[in-house]
């Protein structure tokens, strides 16, 4: 067979359905943009001085590189996944020491005229790594070596991150726990997870003493329902001993957390704080009422009352100019992207590309969830853009090659025998 007819057999397996809802977020977040940062002065939606003309010129370089990814063999992410992830993580180390400061995060690499975060392409990196640990004959994530190994693939660029002081980037490597789910983690792992999440809420808003007293009437409870158990018991009181520990650890970590880190968790948790942002954004999103205010009439929006509106807060001005309908829609749109996803992911005969299917499905939901979150008051503002939608080239980007990697992976599966 001939190299241009099997290109364009594998042409034909693309998943175009994706690359629609995919250029469908990607304009209708142009045009949000615009929006956001509309200017009477300056109402040209291609300027190159304004966050919609950069955002377009960001479209059109991540377009071509996406579709780049199409014709080249996914084999070639897959031999050299770890080449890939160890150069990304180089990377954000030089960040440590090379990086340049924006908004108070050094995190950024300048490029001439262009800024980029290396963090967001590091995503595409510990996905790739993650699916081909994973994706390896004879690795079972139920045994402990195997688990603790992929473990440490995704934590530590998060680590890394942390260190920048970037958390709201590095939290968003929690979300490939979820592919692991799908591998066989078990599950008392989400119930190890919750009950930590659990208590480090609850240990901000009940004094230490007052709450560890609260656990040993926990404890005291079931040591009393299994007293006949003595290994039970014990379990039971080391459970609370520990749980007693972890609170004060969660007290001093959130002594140590930046001043602005700890007022956008006081807010979440109703302690008081700086909350300008969360209430304009509720205020924006209420007044859409059912139908919104209409493209452009957005007068929250237009007032600049609500910060970062083209960034993270764009989903305030989409459901102020578009109202409820216009944000169920889009959400709806967000939703078939990620069922598509899944569905693919499920039809692969190679682990590796189901394993990075669900990698990519999980990261973009994380971001979906937190971003709508913040803006109606339910997540803690940690920074994190809506896929597609967001101004930002290096998270379109990033977006991007990691939805155009499946692409491609999927085109190819017919080829695949492991």
């Amino acid at each position: 067979m001939s190299k241009y007819k099997k290109e364009e057999q594998l042409s034909a397996h693309i998943d175009w359905v994706i690359v629609m809802l995919y250029l469908g977020l990607i304009l209708f977040g142009w045009v949000t943009i615009y929006s956001a940062v509309y200017q009477e002065e300056n109402q040209n939606i291609f300027s190159s001085l304004t966050n919609s003309g950069k955002q377009f010129q960001w479209m059109i370089v991540s377009c071509i590189i996406g579709f780049v990814l199409l014709i080249v063999d996914s084999k070639f992410f897959s031999t050299f996944a770890y080449v890939i992830y160890t150069i990304m993580c180089i990377a954000l180390v030089a960040v440590i020491f090379l990086g340049v400061e924006v908004k108070g995060q050094r995190n950024w690499i300048r490029f001439g005229g262009f800024q980029m975060q290396p963090s967001e392409l590091d995503k595409v990196a510990a996905c790739l790594a993650v699916a081909k640990y994973l994706g390896t004959l004879n690795v079972d994530i139920r045994k402990w070596k195997d688990k603790w190994r992929t473990f440490a693939l995704a934590g530590l660029p998060m680590l890394i991150i942390l260190v920048q002081g970037d958390a709201g980037s590095a939290i968003v490597f929690v979300a490939l726990v979820l592919a692991f789910f799908r591998e066989g983690l078990e599950p008392y792992f989400l119930i190890v997870g919750t009950s930590v999440a659990v208590i480090s809420v609850l240990a901000l808003l009940i004094p230490n003493y007052v709450f560890i007293g609260i656990l040993f009437g926990v404890a005291l409870l079931f040591v009393y329902l299994f007293w006949r158990n003595k290994s039970t018991v014990k379990i039971i009181l080391g459970l609370w001993v520990i749980a007693s520990a972890y609170v004060f650890t969660v007290d001093y970590t959130f002594s140590k957390l930046k001043s602005h880190q700890k007022d956008r968790i006081n807010v979440l948790l109703g302690k008081g704080g700086n909350d300008w942002n969360i209430r304009q954004s509720i205020i924006a999103i209420g007044s859409g009422g059912p139908i919104g205010k209409g493209y452009l009439q957005g007068t929250q929006t237009k007032l600049k009352f609500v910060p970062e509106q083209s960034t993270d807060f764009i989903f305030s001005s989409i459901g102020e100019e578009f109202g409820f309908v216009g944000c169920t829609i889009l959400i709806g749109v967000f939703l078939a992207l990620f069922y598509r996803i899944l569905f693919l992911a499920e039809r692969q005969r190679s682990k590796f590309s189901r394993v990075y299917g669900y990698c990519v499905a999980s990261i973009l939901f994380f971001h979906f969830l937190i971003n709508v979150g913040m803006a109606i008051g339910v997540a803690p503002v940690i920074g994190i853009p809506l896929p597609f939608i967001s101004y930002g080239g290096s998270s379109l980007l990033s977006f991007t090659v990691l939805l155009f990697l499946f692409i491609r992976m999927d085109s190819q599966r017919m080829e695949a025998f492991r």
